[in-house]
């Protein structure tokens, strides 16, 4: 780890309003009296707005996912608390792509074996996302298919080619071996061939066997589409054989929004990005995942402003909207930054999940001395801050480090070169017998065992994590807005690994 230069401040408040002065030149980051901010933020506060996230859930059949009238009730309570503040609010909008399936699909043969095969199950099948709707009954026709399959995986180049349906009679449900082009293609030309209804079978080699769940990447097809076990694609492709398809759902394209909150004042080439998750999944309310995050960054904007701190940078409080759908909310910003924008910010504190009931105190690895994925140049200054403070500030509360691994809205961020960091608390990880020996909690359990379910309500909390680790945000958004000396990337990190065929043909097995 980096060791952090410091500053040595004081802190006067004249009235009313706080002051710093310095007495030493600093490096890298700097280390700033931050207890009245912590002071003031408190569980009692960030609870409050958790609750009235909860009450929006209640009120919108107990979600607040990105398209739907829930999510936008959050951005209206967020942008209001900050527009009353004082804050400078900008709703961001864009267009993301939404799916939803309204019941369990079917997958029949009807002839000359009725056979029901399972819903969402490794034997079975499971609707492709994005897939379009129908109710078809036709016959199953095998397209380019690789049987018996190769022993190599992703050398089936099924329906991937327009010239792999000559032949193909229009009305029938194409039936096609993954493999080698995205799902989308497939799917494409398939439709694109006269096809009513598409089964997309795997491949067949030892550990590519069972029903998987894949996406097309986006609306557009209109016709049902699933992913099935190799057994089932084998079975109906045999020739003469009567299948039904059944799909219900919603494939569209959906407006969401971003909120954007900033400071009045502050250096504008020095910005200080402080984003949390808005949206929750579609089967809950999201209070833990990601309302504790949003609700800490809000209380803490809201008791600066109470403070009267006047930050030397500029700071820029977001709340990204459809993370759920793919980090599209802060993907769609960091596309938007012109390359001065982009020079501008000086770095990104990244708050998604702090309360989980099972939790760890996960520091976002900077330098990747731990888990050999490093941030931009500058990350690892961040993650020196709030080492720093758990060890110092905070009466030597033990870490343990989280990797850079995309899967949170620092990611487009961290691409770009901005460097970013942040704290987390754990989501689907189990616990282990040693981390349950430092912070409590159950070995063998999920962090956070209601995450994306229906049960992440405001009672899905770890009061103790919410009140630790909304200190420690406040503490490092106070630093670095703060801060003389400058953070700011000149690299991007290091990227995690991706396999090539999470690339071309994206999809992850069912479990039972």
């Amino acid at each position: 780890m980096s060791t952090a230069y410091k500053y040595h401040l004081t802190f006067a408040i004249f009235g009313g309003v706080l002051c710093i002065a310095t007495t030493v030149p600093a490096l890298a980051a700097v280390s700033i009296e931050t207890s009245i901010l912590r002071e003031a933020v408190t569980v009692e506060g960030v609870r409050a707005h958790q609750a009235a996230f909860q009450a929006i859930a209640d009120a919108n059949s107990d979600t607040r996912e990105a398209g739907t009238p829930g999510y936008q009730e959050s951005v209206d309570y967020v942008s209001d608390k900050m527009e009353q503040a004082g804050y400078e609010v900008t709703i961001q909008s864009f267009d993301f792509p939404y799916f939803k399936e309204l019941e369990p699909a079917e997958l029949q043969q009807i002839d000359p074996i009725p056979t029901t095969y399972p819903y969402f199950d490794v034997s079975g099948f499971a609707t492709m996302v994005y897939s379009g709707s129908g109710d078809v009954t036709a016959i199953a026709e095998g397209v380019d298919l690789l049987l018996p399959p190769a022993t190599v995986a992703n050398t089936s180049t099924s329906g991937c080619e327009a010239s792999d349906f000559a032949g193909f009679a229009p009305g029938n449900i194409a039936v096609i071996q993954r493999g080698t082009c995205t799902f989308r293609q497939k799917a494409q030309n398939a439709e694109a061939a006269g096809a009513v209804g598409v089964i997309i079978f795997n491949e067949g080699q030892p550990g590519r066997a069972a029903a998987f769940l894949g996406t097309l990447g986006g609306p557009g097809v209109t016709i049902p589409v699933v992913g099935a076990a190799f057994d089932v694609g084998e079975e109906l492709a045999t020739g003469g054989v009567t299948v039904r398809m059944f799909v219900n759902a919603v494939s569209e394209t959906r407006i969401s929004s971003n909120v954007l909150a900033e400071t009045p004042s502050g250096r504008n080439d020095r910005v200080v990005i402080v984003g949390a998750q808005l949206d929750s999944v579609r089967a809950g309310p999201g209070i833990q995942n990601n309302g504790s995050g949003s609700a800490a960054i809000l209380e803490i904007a809201l008791q600066m402003k109470e403070l009267n701190i006047v930050p030397r940078n500029k700071v820029r409080f977001a709340w990204w909207g459809a993370e759920e759908s793919g980090l599209v909310g802060s993907q769609f910003y960091v596309d938007n930054l012109s390359k001065r924008d982009i020079k501008s910010i000086a770095l990104n504190l990244n708050f998604d999940m702090i309360g989980s009931p099972n939790f760890v105190r996960f520091v976002y690895d900077g330098d990747g001395s731990d888990t050999s994925i490093a941030g931009p140049n500058g990350s690892q200054n961040i993650e020196q801050v709030f080492l720093n403070y758990f060890e110092n500030d905070a009466g030597a509360l033990p870490t343990e480090p989280t990797a850079f691994d995309g899967r949170s809205s620092y990611a487009p961020f961290i691409t770009v070169g901005i460097p970013a960091g942040g704290l987390f608390t754990g989501a689907e990880g189990i616990k282990t017998e040693e981390q349950a020996a430092i912070y409590g909690g159950t070995a063998g359990e999920q962090y956070d065992p209601c995450y994306h379910l229906a049960c992440d309500t405001y009672d899905n909390i770890s009061l103790e994590a919410l009140d630790q680790m909304s200190d420690a945000a406040a503490h490092a958004v106070l630093t670095f807005a703060m801060t003389t000396s400058s953070v700011n990337g000149t690299d991007k990190g290091t990227s995690p690994s991706q396999s090539t065929d999470g690339l071309r043909n994206r999809g992850t097995y069912l479990v039972k």
